[in-house]
């Protein structure tokens, strides 16, 4: 059976974002059209620190949350889009400095994920990156001038597992980098002391 063919496209939308009506050839022969979303390929990191067993996070307004959910802010982990020519590893360490005011030097590759395959063209790469005190170079915040209004939040890593677990993690970055790192190192979501729940 021949495999799914483009056969033409037409521009519905174009701002920061582009939507195409995509007509596409099935592989039974017959067709169908489309939407399509594209707007760029992006980077998220979660940067823990192995001593504190803390990892950082951002808090932010999202307007697509308040509308659904009425929740004004959610907790996520760093983002950010990659910019033409850009390296992924390029764009978080800048969006690390820009969003959460540190340093990152050594970066996991945890994986290459689409964001939505039904509808958006976009893939996030995904990060791990060890951090301390000593790579803290700011307050972080987001970039000047892009009116992102971001909260830093330095979580314990339990906090965070028990958030998960929970159900309580709504960021699916966030909850795809935590799953990550409890299974690259369990060790550091073992409680040295009992927790009363």
């Amino acid at each position: 059976m021949p495999k799914p063919t483009v056969i033409a496209r037409q521009t519905a939308y174009a701002g920061y974002l582009t939507v195409e009506t995509v007509r596409v050839r099935l592989q039974d022969g017959s067709e169908a059209d489309r939407e399509v979303e594209s707007h760029g390929d992006a980077v998220s990191v979660l940067p823990f620190d192995p001593e504190r067993r803390t990892a950082l996070t951002v808090e932010l307004f999202r307007l697509p949350v308040l509308d659904v959910t009425g929740q004004a802010a959610l907790q996520e982990a760093c983002a950010g889009m990659i910019e033409k020519g850009e390296r992924p590893e390029t764009t978080v360490r800048r969006e690390a400095e820009e969003e959460l005011g540190v340093k990152l030097s050594s970066l996991e590759p945890v994986a290459r994920v689409w964001s939505s395959p039904g509808v958006s063209t976009e893939r996030v790469s995904l990060f791990l990156a060890v951090y301390s005190e000593a790579d803290r170079n700011g307050e972080g915040g987001g970039a000047k001038g892009e009116h992102e209004d971001i909260t830093v939040r330095e979580t314990d890593l339990l906090d965070l597992a028990e958030a998960a677990d929970a159900g309580r993690i709504a960021d699916v970055k966030l909850f795809a980098l935590l799953c990550a790192l409890r299974v690259r190192r369990p060790d550091l979501f073992v409680s040295a002391s009992p927790r009363i729940w």
